[in-house]
């Protein structure tokens, strides 16, 4: 557990994108990060009638959010400072670059431990996210801190794997599990097992999506490619999920195997063949929907 986590969580509060930029960005539900990395660097009409940057969300503004946020929680933390540095940081820097350098600018600014910051951090997420949408675009401004966590974490397991967690049930952590993954592949996998059981959705799509050997946006994760059982043993938990967000993370986390390991991910996508479960059929009938078995 975070320490602190349970209390003194305040409202999620803060701007969300236009009417117009959350259409844009629904995108995301059904090709991912691919369309996103072109959205965000293409600019789109404001309502008022200006150029609008979605890659210009993630700097000042960005940091000034942040920094209102924690400030709330951790007063000591050196609100105009950390904002006056992210801004004369981030100027040129792309979309990916910029979520990297506010959550390196975080680490450097924020007095005190990793362990420290991390439950200021947790505490200002807010509540949890309901639906299935809204991560990017309700939720955007967490993006830095599960870089953050990523970055700064690994000797701190328990206490980031709970994070990533926290993380996922408003934004997403299926970038930051991925270093976990790597360094503590059994230990990572005991936690993921309890996510795909889980009765959050948000946390059994972090089981599969998180697991991805080819995740767009993301470093290959081959610890598994030539013995995929433990990760097909995840996808067996979660392969009748009901909920979509969850069925087409699994489809295409079975379309991503049939790339790296083609073999076991066409002989378990045979033997799934088999049920009578219609959740079961349409994520086999996603995944390969573009090939031939």
């Amino acid at each position: 557990m975070i320490p602190g986590f349970a209390s003194s969580v305040i409202p999620q509060g803060g701007p969300s994108f236009s009417a117009a930029n959350q259409a844009n960005l629904s995108v995301l539900y059904n090709s991912k990060w691919t369309i996103f990395a072109n959205f965000v660097h293409k600019p789109a009409l404001h309502p008022m009638g200006t150029n609008y940057s979605i890659t210009a969300q993630f700097g000042k503004a960005l940091a000034i959010l942040l920094a209102d946020k924690i400030a709330t929680i951790a007063p000591q933390f050196p609100s105009e400072r950390f904002v006056r540095d992210v801004a004369g940081s981030i100027i040129e820097k792309t979309y990916t670059q910029r979520v990297a350098l506010i959550a390196d600018k975080l680490h450097e600014h924020f007095p005190g431990t990793y362990q420290t910051a991390l439950t200021v951090f947790m505490k200002i997420l807010g509540p949890p996210n309901p639906n299935e949408t809204g991560m990017f675009t309700h939720y955007y401004w967490i993006l830095p801190i599960g870089k953050f966590v990523e970055k700064y974490g690994l000797d701190h397991f328990q206490l980031s794997m709970d994070a990533i967690a926290e993380i996922t049930r408003r934004n997403t952590g299926e970038y930051a599990v991925r270093p976990y993954i790597r360094k503590y592949p059994e230990a990572s996998l005991a936690i993921i097992r309890r996510w795909a059981s889980s009765g959050d959705f948000h946390l059994r799509r972090l089981a599969s999506e998180g697991l991805r050997p080819k995740l767009p946006w993301a470093p290959k994760l081959d610890t598994f490619n030539h013995h995929p059982q433990p990760v097909f043993e995840v996808l067996e938990m979660l392969k009748e999920d009901n909920v979509t967000f969850v069925k087409k993370s699994v489809a295409n986390h079975l379309t991503d195997w049939l790339k790296v390991n083609n073999g076991a991910a066409t002989a378990l996508i045979r033997q799934w063949a088999a049920s009578t479960n219609p959740h079961t059929q349409w994520i086999i009938k996603r995944a390969t929907r573009k090939i031939t078995l």
